[in-house]
């Protein structure tokens, strides 16, 4: 797992995301990346599997108006109902609004 931007304000609104929040998350972390993306999209992770090229469409995020668009093949359908505290805490910050008000 690779951070690509620690500084974006999904990782950092409402709750500060460190590496640690991917610690026990069960089985595979996600299905189905996306590839050729738009440039307005942020990615925010990178990630591969042993012997594999890495990925970074797993999670992107683009501001659309007053909000965002966000895309996730991350396993949140496995990782919610195990109560993975970093899963709900991605998960809340990718529904969130922007901090500012200006956004």
């Amino acid at each position: 797992m690779k951070w690509l931007l620690p500084g974006d304000p999904s990782m950092q609104y409402p709750n500060k995301l460190t590496p640690l929040d991917f610690d026990g998350w069960i089985q595979e972390r996600g299905l189905y990346f996306t590839g050729d993306v738009d440039s307005h999209y942020r990615k925010l992770f990178e990630m591969h599997d042993k012997g594999s090229g890495p990925l970074d469409g797993s999670t992107i995020v683009c501001d659309y108006g007053k909000g965002k668009y966000v895309y996730s093949s991350l396993d949140f359908f496995r990782e919610l109902p195990a109560g993975v505290p970093g899963a709900f805490r991605l998960f809340v910050n990718l529904l969130a609004k922007p901090a500012t008000a200006d956004k």
